[in-house]
């Protein structure tokens, strides 16, 4: 290939299903050896994982400060790289910036839960209700095939395999109604709630009713029961959205009044430092 056209960038930066994906651009004609810019993106890529998943599974904690310089030293990454990584994280709704502040892990209060949820209660209960049915065989291994890898991951206790699992088995779910846009969406606002809905990991008996009602709903599409299905999608929402409240003091214990902490400590951690 010939070489790039001044002042192109040397990468593209693609939103595909809410996360970020930086893609080389042509190379030169030393053969598309990788250049400065190549290597700033996926150290850039790198920070935001690396943080996101920090978020998720609780090594931060929400309104847990952000501190440039001590990122910088952590990640070894110039302070410009920093910044644009916590602006990304902004974006995807897991940290949150304030003038003179500084950034910080974004906590939601019960009327920002409220709206997220019930936006995601539309969007995924519609997709469930479009998923066709029967569903090809094909399909439906899929289905299973992705849920076996989460079983897997929740038998092991390997929260970071759970976390990966679990989101590759809700994008598969829904990209089966057929309609990229509203999978999109979906995907979109799922990420932005990833704090809340991966809060309570480590909360006793989670993992294992997430797992289960995974199973359920592809048993409810086996059986075309698209009302179970519908059912099963929305009752999975409420769950996390429960848990997250609960263990951050924002609702007094209701459904799993009996659940205890996690023997660690690890979830009443949580809700203290929220």
């Amino acid at each position: 290939m010939g070489e790039r056209p001044r002042g192109t960038p040397a990468t593209i930066r693609l939103l595909r299903h809410g996360s970020v994906q930086y893609v080389p651009r042509p190379g030169k004609a030393d053969g598309g050896r990788a250049d400065g810019a190549t290597v700033e993106s996926e150290s850039l890529r790198n920070v935001v994982s690396r943080l996101e998943e920090d978020v998720i599974l609780g090594r931060l904690h929400p309104r847990e400060r952000l501190v440039e310089d001590d990122l910088m030293a952590r990640f070894g990454a110039k302070r410009h790289l920093v910044r644009q990584a916590l602006a990304e994280l902004e974006r995807m709704g897991i940290v949150e910036r304030i003038p003179n502040r500084g950034a910080s892990v974004r906590a939601y209060d019960i009327e920002e839960i409220k709206q997220l949820y019930m936006l995601r209660n539309l969007l995924e209960t519609y997709a469930a209700g479009q998923i066709p049915m029967p569903l090809p065989e094909a399909d439906i291994a899929d289905l299973k095939r992705i849920q076996a890898v989460h079983d897997k991951a929740v038998g092991s206790g390997d929260l970071g395999a759970v976390y990966h699992a679990n989101v590759a088995y809700h994008r598969t779910l829904f990209a089966k109604s057929g309609n990229p846009y509203l999978a999109e969406a979906i995907n979109d606002f799922a990420q932005r709630t990833h704090g809340i809905r991966f809060y309570c990991f480590t909360y006793p008996g989670h993992l294992e009713a997430m797992r289960t009602a995974h199973w359920k709903m592809i048993e409810a599409i086996e059986a075309c029961d698209r009302r179970a299905l519908v059912r099963l999608c929305a009752d999975h929402l409420l769950a996390s959205r429960e848990c997250y409240e609960r263990v951050a003091g924002i609702r007094p214990a209701t459904r799993h009044a009996d659940a205890k902490p996690a023997r660690d400590g690890t979830a009443r951690r949580r809700a203290t430092r929220s």
